[in-house]
């Protein structure tokens, strides 16, 4: 479902933390928070300032329309209307979202371009922040190159994306910490794409995954998260434990019994004889870009060791309902020519309740992590993935 239409208002303050003030609300073209661009495209235009945006501070909601508070660093102080508020600090703040934080991103991306012999032609455009990354477009000379920052529970994207190496994968110009410099990748987000290309999209994952088995400790040693029967099922059980006041009374008995046949469940699982591998985490066909014939895998914070299948439900759940099937097939088909005598046609059976109460268990540690001014862009879902869970568990997942 589309979001209700977004009114920005934006609290703006110099460098060294001090507050000019508020500007009145505006319309923005699209909907989603974290989406940056248009914000700062309709400061510019209504007030003729250059802002950067640092953060959200406040969100009100109905089912008509919603007013996010961003916080934006100016300059130099600039009229604007005055505020109350107060800024305050809190430790789990990333390093993108403070005062000069932006500022040391892109100089860092111009002292890593400068080392490979390209400077920017043009101004550095935000394109997107939130607590789960910030990310700017670079002009350079016959390309842009995207500037992508993350927190420290995503850390280990950028040295999996240079692991990955060699295949459909960003090319990295440099990274540190949570800071990476990628290449332009021509094409589009692959949204609404063809059955054909939703083949090719399963093809490309499945040959990931297939060269990765075996190498679940260069995957641990990358920073990457532990999925695996032990790890998931005590993850899943302390979600479901901090989750269930949420719940009804029905989901709750539902998730009580599934959480205690965890262990039988996945031993069912790993019987299908599919072996833990590298999991893409948020694989579905807007996180893959590209042409015709080219594709490349983006967005490789959320990804972690675990079951293969994993991957499926949610790329399942996003494509046309006329292609599922065909899709599914072609999913199974080429993980019995990966895993020969392995059962996935079972295994997607079982995994389907656990995929979605790793969803919840996902989601639960994003709000552990994050400042809770941010805390409504996921607030509501750990419960919803475990009410999701239960449905699962009742149609007999």
């Amino acid at each position: 479902m589309t979001p209700p239409p977004r009114w920005a208002r934006l609290i703006l303050a110099t460098p060294d933390g001090e507050v000019c003030g508020a500007l009145p609300a505006l319309a923005v073209a699209t909907p989603w928070w974290q989406d940056i661009a248009p914000v700062v495209e309709a400061v510019r235009e209504a007030h003729g300032i250059e802002i950067t945006v640092l953060r959200v501070l406040e969100v009100a909601a109905n089912t008509k329309s919603v007013k996010v508070t961003y916080l934006a660093e100016v300059p130099q102080a600039v009229p604007a209307e005055p505020w109350d508020g107060v800024l305050d600090e809190q430790p789990l703040r990333n390093a993108y979202a403070r005062f000069g934080g932006p500022a040391a991103d892109l100089a860092w991306a111009k002292t890593t371009l400068a080392e490979r012999g390209l400077s920017l032609v043009g101004p550095p455009r935000q394109v997107r922040t939130w607590n789960l990354s910030s990310l700017w477009s670079l002009p350079v000379a016959g390309q842009t190159v995207w500037l992508k920052a993350t927190p420290p529970f995503f850390a280990h994207e950028a040295p999996l994306i240079a692991a990955l190496a060699g295949e459909a994968v960003p090319t990295l110009l440099g990274h540190e910490g949570g800071r990476m410099l990628m290449a332009e990748i021509p094409g589009q987000d692959m949204y609404g794409a063809e059955v054909d290309r939703l083949f090719a999209m399963v093809d490309l994952l499945v040959g990931i995954q297939s060269r990765w088995i075996g190498r679940e400790g260069e995957l641990l040693a990358l920073g990457l998260p532990d999925w695996r029967a032990p790890a998931l099922t005590e993850a899943i059980g302390t979600v479901f434990e901090r989750t269930a006041p949420q719940l009804s009374t029905k989901n709750r008995g539902a998730l009580a019994a599934f959480v205690a046949d965890l262990p039988r469940r996945f031993a069912d699982l790993a019987a299908c004889g599919l072996p833990d591998t590298l999991a893409h985490g948020d694989f579905h066909p807007g996180n893959l870009r590209g042409q015709r014939e080219k594709l490349t895998l983006l967005d490789w914070g959320d990804s972690g060791l675990g079951h293969p299948l994993l991957d499926s439900s949610a790329f399942l759940d996003r494509i046309p309902a006329e292609a599922v099937e065909a899709v599914r097939a072609v999913w199974l088909a080429r993980w019995r020519e990966a895993a020969p005598g392995s059962d996935p046609a079972r295994a997607l059976t079982l995994l389907a309740p656990i995929a979605a109460a790793r969803q919840a268990v996902i989601y639960q540690g994003f709000l552990d992590r994050i400042e809770p001014a941010e805390h409504p862009y996921h607030a509501a879902d750990p419960a919803d993935w475990l009410t999701r869970t239960a449905a699962l568990v009742r149609a007999g997942g």
